[in-house]
Protein backbone atom coordinates (compact mmCIF):
# COMPACT_ATOMS: atom_id res chain seq x y z
CA UNK A 1 0.00 0.00 0.00
CA UNK A 2 1.79 3.11 -1.27
CA UNK A 3 -0.35 5.65 0.53
CA UNK A 4 0.06 4.24 4.04
CA UNK A 5 3.28 6.23 4.83
CA UNK A 6 1.74 9.42 3.43
CA UNK A 7 -1.42 8.96 5.51
CA UNK A 8 0.65 8.27 8.64
CA UNK A 9 2.66 11.48 8.14
CA UNK A 10 -0.50 13.47 7.44
CA UNK A 11 -2.07 12.19 10.64
CA UNK A 12 0.98 13.24 12.66
CA UNK A 13 1.09 16.80 11.33
CA UNK A 14 -2.66 17.42 11.32
CA UNK A 15 -3.72 20.06 13.82
CA UNK A 16 -4.73 18.62 17.15
CA UNK A 17 -7.14 20.31 19.53
CA UNK A 18 -5.21 22.55 21.88
CA UNK A 19 -5.91 22.50 25.57
CA UNK A 20 -5.50 26.05 26.73
CA UNK A 21 -5.20 27.09 30.33
CA UNK A 22 -7.30 29.90 31.80
CA UNK A 23 -5.63 33.29 31.59
CA UNK A 24 -6.46 36.37 33.62
CA UNK A 25 -7.84 38.83 31.05
CA UNK A 26 -9.28 41.57 33.27
CA UNK A 27 -9.07 42.57 36.92
CA UNK A 28 -11.02 45.20 38.86
CA UNK A 29 -9.19 46.95 40.46
CA UNK A 30 -6.58 46.58 37.73
CA UNK A 31 -2.98 45.56 38.27
CA UNK A 32 -0.84 48.45 39.58
CA UNK A 33 -3.90 50.70 39.81
CA UNK A 34 -4.71 53.18 42.56
CA UNK A 35 -8.37 52.95 43.51
CA UNK A 36 -10.89 54.22 46.02
CA UNK A 37 -11.76 51.90 48.92
CA UNK A 38 -13.60 48.86 47.61
CA UNK A 39 -15.26 45.79 49.12
CA UNK A 40 -15.18 43.80 45.87
CA UNK A 41 -12.43 42.51 43.57
CA UNK A 42 -13.26 40.79 40.28
CA UNK A 43 -10.97 38.60 38.19
CA UNK A 44 -12.15 37.68 34.69
CA UNK A 45 -10.56 34.66 33.01
CA UNK A 46 -10.44 33.43 29.43
CA UNK A 47 -12.24 30.16 30.24
CA UNK A 48 -15.02 28.88 32.45
CA UNK A 49 -13.80 28.01 35.94
CA UNK A 50 -14.53 25.06 38.19
CA UNK A 51 -15.78 26.89 41.28
CA UNK A 52 -14.81 24.38 43.96
CA UNK A 53 -11.17 24.46 42.79
CA UNK A 54 -10.86 28.21 42.14
CA UNK A 55 -10.21 30.85 44.77
CA UNK A 56 -8.07 33.82 45.75
CA UNK A 57 -6.73 35.75 48.71
CA UNK A 58 -6.21 39.46 49.22
CA UNK A 59 -3.10 40.27 51.22
CA UNK A 60 -2.35 43.73 52.65
CA UNK A 61 1.35 44.34 52.02
CA UNK A 62 1.60 47.91 53.29
CA UNK A 63 -0.65 50.17 55.36
CA UNK A 64 -0.55 53.91 54.84
CA UNK A 65 1.14 55.68 57.76
CA UNK A 66 1.89 52.50 59.72
CA UNK A 67 4.80 50.10 59.96
CA UNK A 68 3.63 46.55 59.38
CA UNK A 69 5.30 43.46 60.77
CA UNK A 70 4.45 41.42 57.69
CA UNK A 71 1.75 40.82 55.08
CA UNK A 72 -1.78 40.46 56.47
CA UNK A 73 -4.46 38.29 54.84
CA UNK A 74 -7.82 39.97 54.51
CA UNK A 75 -11.01 38.00 55.13
CA UNK A 76 -12.73 37.44 51.77
CA UNK A 77 -15.45 35.26 50.32
CA UNK A 78 -14.57 33.91 46.86
CA UNK A 79 -17.22 32.77 44.37
CA UNK A 80 -17.57 32.24 40.64
CA UNK A 81 -20.10 34.58 39.01
CA UNK A 82 -22.95 33.40 36.77
CA UNK A 83 -20.87 33.84 33.60
CA UNK A 84 -18.55 31.08 34.87
CA UNK A 85 -15.44 33.09 33.99
CA UNK A 86 -15.41 35.72 36.75
CA UNK A 87 -13.99 35.06 40.20
CA UNK A 88 -15.53 37.53 42.65
CA UNK A 89 -13.87 38.34 45.99
CA UNK A 90 -16.20 39.99 48.47
CA UNK A 91 -15.14 41.64 51.73
CA UNK A 92 -17.38 42.50 54.68
CA UNK A 93 -16.29 46.15 54.42
CA UNK A 94 -14.14 48.24 52.04
CA UNK A 95 -10.38 47.77 52.10
CA UNK A 96 -8.59 50.50 54.05
CA UNK A 97 -5.89 52.66 52.48
CA UNK A 98 -2.78 50.64 51.70
CA UNK A 99 -1.11 48.31 49.22
CA UNK A 100 -2.55 44.90 48.38
CA UNK A 101 -1.62 41.74 46.51
CA UNK A 102 -4.20 39.37 45.06
CA UNK A 103 -2.99 35.75 45.01
CA UNK A 104 -5.28 33.63 42.83
CA UNK A 105 -5.51 30.02 41.68
CA UNK A 106 -8.08 28.65 39.25
CA UNK A 107 -8.97 25.43 37.50
CA UNK A 108 -10.93 25.22 34.25
CA UNK A 109 -12.31 22.27 32.26
CA UNK A 110 -8.79 21.17 31.28
CA UNK A 111 -8.27 20.39 35.03
CA UNK A 112 -4.90 22.14 35.21
CA UNK A 113 -4.41 24.48 38.14
CA UNK A 114 -3.09 27.90 37.13
CA UNK A 115 -2.03 30.54 39.63
CA UNK A 116 -0.79 34.09 39.67
CA UNK A 117 -0.90 37.38 41.50
CA UNK A 118 -1.00 41.11 41.00
CA UNK A 119 -0.92 44.24 43.16
CA UNK A 120 -2.93 47.42 43.53
CA UNK A 121 -3.27 50.32 45.98
CA UNK A 122 -6.25 51.80 47.81
CA UNK A 123 -6.03 55.56 48.31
Amino acid sequence: MRFAPVLTIAALVAPLPAFAHPKLVLATPAANAATAPTARVQLVFSERLIGQFSSAEIVMTEMAGMKMHGPMKMSVKASVAGDGKTLVLTLAKPLPKGSYRVDWHVVSADTHRVQGNYSFKVQ
